[in-house]
């Protein structure tokens, strides 16, 4: 499955190239629980067509009533003049009272902040898209009071800023994932990882698994595992996993990969696998423990998995968790909760 964010600015190109009023809706703050995070974006044309997601749903029906009334009409019922949507930026509030909050089905009372730009200038949309699609980190700039937009590549990702005059986003190539092994747990995961949005290469030289691979949409390598981190080029948005139980083709990719930015770096194994692997590579690497913090094993969350894509299930979950910053209790990693169990 394609980043969603390119999805999104890909629709909206396509519609402004074709002389159609558009608008791009932005999460810029949230206050208690929301469903969508900060920095979400969708797109909606003036037909009504709609890309992307602020919220569960609710907050998207509304914005449609709204605009595509105010398109239609020259004064909307919901107070937005149709000189507005041609206009300078329009922030807007949702769930500010309970009541608000239950209508738009933010749970717990919760509030979010979007901001919404009008008929974004195509020929930027046609740049963004393209440096997206090649790779590259960009960061938006929208003047709220001009509604003028700078763009610029970055070499690094930013969490989204508002001011009271401008509102700054960066958009980036969307996040990778390298798995070493062309087993069947590896095609569970890579299943799972295209399904949340992720680009996934599979590295694996044994010509015995070549002709097993049989899901689409994952690039394929037979190279040896450790060049193909290297020309891989993991970044911060950029995960390492090898599955192989092989140290000749998991140990050195590995090592490559803790020089690298990848937010995620694990191995599958046992507690004892994990152990030796550790040894071996202060033994024979020149690693210490220190250097070796970052690798993780054995990965995935504890959720009593056994099957392949349990496990699979696991090891996701563990991912997209490290990915979102979330801090996981020590009942969670596998290590603990199985030396409770033995």
């Amino acid at each position: 499955m394609e980043n969603m964010d390119v999805m999104v600015l890909r629709s909206l190109r396509d519609w402004r190239k074709k002389g159609q009023r558009a608008f791009l809706a932005t999460v810029t703050r949230t206050w208690g629980s929301s469903p969508r995070p900060i920095g979400s974006i969708m797109a909606m044309c003036e037909s009504g067509a709609v890309v992307g997601s602020v919220s569960g749903g609710c907050i998207e029906d509304d914005l449609i009533a709204r605009f595509t009334s105010a398109y239609s009409s020259p004064v909307s019922a919901q107070e937005a003049p149709k000189e507005q949507l041609e206009g300078k930026p329009l922030r807007l509030k949702y769930g500010i009272t309970a009541d608000e909050a239950h209508r738009f089905g933010l749970p717990c009372g919760g509030t979010l902040e979007l901001v919404i730009e009008f008929n974004p200038d195509p020929q930027l949309l046609e740049t963004l898209v393209s440096d997206l699609e090649h790779g590259l980190l960009v960061s938006r700039t929208l003047d709220l009071q001009t509604a003028q937009v700078l763009q610029s590549h970055v070499h690094s990702p930013t969490d989204l800023e508002i001011t009271d005059s401008h509102l700054m986003n960066t958009f980036g190539p969307e996040y990778r994932m390298l798995i070493i092994g062309s087993g069947q747990m590896s095609e569970y995961l890579a299943t799972m990882a295209l399904f949340n949005g992720f680009s996934v290469t599979v590295c694996d030289p044994r010509i015995e698994y070549k002709d097993s691979w049989a899901l689409k949409g994952v690039q394929l390598s037979a190279e040896m595992p450790d060049d193909v981190v290297l020309s891989f080029k993991p970044d911060q948005r950029s995960c390492v996993i090898a599955l192989t139980h092989d140290p000749k083709l998991d140990d050195l990719a590995l090592l490559e990969a803790l020089k690298s930015d990848a937010f995620y770096i694990g191995a599958i194994g046992s507690r004892k696998n994990n152990q030796s692997r550790h040894q071996r590579m202060v033994e024979h690497f020149e690693q210490t423990q220190e250097t070796l913090k970052r690798l993780r094993g054995p990965i995935g969350l504890y959720i009593g998995s056994k099957t392949p894509s349990e496990i699979a299930v696991s090891i996701m979950a563990e991912v997209l968790a490290v990915k979102n910053k979330v801090v996981l209790p020590k009942e969670m990693d596998v290590a603990q909760a199985k030396s409770h169990i033995t």
